[in-house]
């Protein structure tokens, strides 16, 4: 099944790896890009991996796997401090993987500083993230988590840079970053 992304008062349309981002004329360059170079960023003995089905490791075995605050991010839906991550400082090319599952979700060239204190993306891997709606601080937010694992991630707003006008605004802890290899 094909699935589309529409981004509110743009009009062009761009496939995307089995998505449609939606694009101004002049962010179409800048997508078609990104759509390419996202896999040139892959390490040599890497392989992307389908998402379906979902892992069926159970919370115990992560619990064993995974420092302590990882797995309460990943697992309980917690929330790292801000300006907590070592990863707001990497400036490297390379990828973003899920810490629990290693699916790619992130490459660098997706990362932007947002000034909120997370690791934040301006768009992000396709098909490797679900969405829900969060209600923990009273009014709904969008909560993303790892299509492979079902690890919490973070969350997406609507207040970030062109081409996307998204801030996904990720948990440090959730992730795990590998350099490009030279």
């Amino acid at each position: 099944m094909r699935r589309r992304q529409f981004i509110k008062g743009l009009s062009a349309s761009l496939p995307f790896a089995g998505f449609v981002l939606a694009t101004t004329s002049s962010a179409r360059a800048d997508a078609t890009q990104l759509q390419h170079r996202w896999r040139q960023l892959l390490p040599t003995d890497f392989e992307v991996v389908a998402v379906d089905p979902k892992l069926s490791t159970s919370l115990d075995q992560w619990r064993t796997q995974l420092p302590s605050a990882a797995y309460d991010v990943l697992f309980e839906e917690d929330t790292e401090r801000p300006g907590t991550s070592p990863l707001n400082q990497e400036k490297r090319a390379g990828l973003y993987l899920c810490r629990a599952c290693e699916l790619p979700l992130f490459t660098s060239e997706m990362k932007y500083d947002s000034g909120t204190g997370w690791p934040s993306f301006f768009t992000h891997i396709p098909g490797h993230f679900g969405k829900k709606t969060d209600f923990k601080l009273i009014w709904p937010r969008t909560e993303y988590h790892c299509a492979k694992c079902g690890g919490h991630q973070g969350h997406v707003f609507d207040d970030g840079p062109p081409p996307t006008g998204e801030r996904w605004c990720n948990n440090g802890v959730a992730l795990r970053f590998v350099p490009k290899e030279a």
